[in-house]
């Protein structure tokens, strides 16, 4: 074995795939080839995120995943991971999925009316169901997208169980993981995606306190890969090192509770 150690899991979170468009969350296909590769080389078996769950495999695993549905990533980023054998995980924002429209939230909203402005599409229903021919696991992203620790609870409710519905529906299929948008969460958010029927669901930034693999399947950490991440960073937070001291008895004792 190369680098992976038995057990290591590395849970990987992209976003668009573009060479030329310079946003924080978009990476050139080249770079997501050589990430990946270089995971592949360490000996990681590829992996969607409940196939993970649900394997009692000891071998390291590699988890990759895109939130957004961005257009770019049926366009670029499948195209690198086939040839690789290399199924993703793809977290869907079902109202924009469905209507069209561009993806606007948080700072996205200052590439439109720029030459950048086509990279603001979603893929569509048709897109999202070829990905899924292809192996890849289909997930919800909410509708709106929305900070859920910031609505109502009622609303929450809404986003987490008609994004799950609308997955299914189009799709045929369970729909049984989600991405918290933003990565945000909080204890009432975990109960109502628990609720909804979510069997394991992604956070972001969080992978040194967030919980193991299967110990928390409602508030799996994963790591954030962004255009300004170097090769350097990259090999860090991908290092099986950060899961063994998650793993062991002093850090669970000192780590605090969810």
């Amino acid at each position: 074995m190369v680098g992976g150690r038995r057990g290591d899991l590395a849970i990987l979170c992209y976003h668009a795939v573009s060479d030329s468009w310079p946003s924080v969350g978009a990476v050139a296909a080249g770079v997501l080839d050589r990430q990946v590769r270089q995971l592949l080389a360490r000996d990681y078996r590829p992996s969607t995120l409940s196939a993970a769950l649900a394997s009692e495999d000891d071998e390291p695993v590699v988890v990759v995943t895109f939130d957004d549905a961005f257009q770019s990533v049926l366009e670029h980023g499948f195209p690198v991971l086939e040839p690789l054998g290399v199924p993703a995980t793809l977290f869907v924002p079902t109202d924009f999925v469905a209507e069209g429209a561009p993806m606007t939230w948080s700072t996205l909203g200052q590439w439109l009316g720029t030459e950048h402005e086509a990279e603001l599409r979603c893929m569509s229903w048709d897109g999202v169901r070829s990905l899924a021919a292809a192996g890849w696991e289909i997930g919800s992203h909410t509708c709106s997208h929305p900070k859920l620790t910031e609505i109502d609870r009622d609303r929450a409710q809404a986003e987490l169980g008609r994004s799950k519905h609308a997955c299914e529906d189009a799709l045929q299929t369970p729909c049984t993981a989600l991405a918290y948008p933003f990565g945000l969460h909080d204890p009432d958010v975990v109960r109502l995606a628990g609720g909804a029927g979510y069997e394991c669901a992604v956070t972001l930034g969080e992978r040194l306190l967030g919980p193991r693999l299967r110990q928390d399947p409602l508030r799996l950490s994963r790591e954030g890969i962004y255009r300004s991440t170097s090769w350097r960073q990259f090999l860090a937070a991908t290092s099986p090192l950060l899961g063994r001291v998650r793993g062991s008895r002093i850090f669970r004792a000192l780590a605090p509770a969810p």
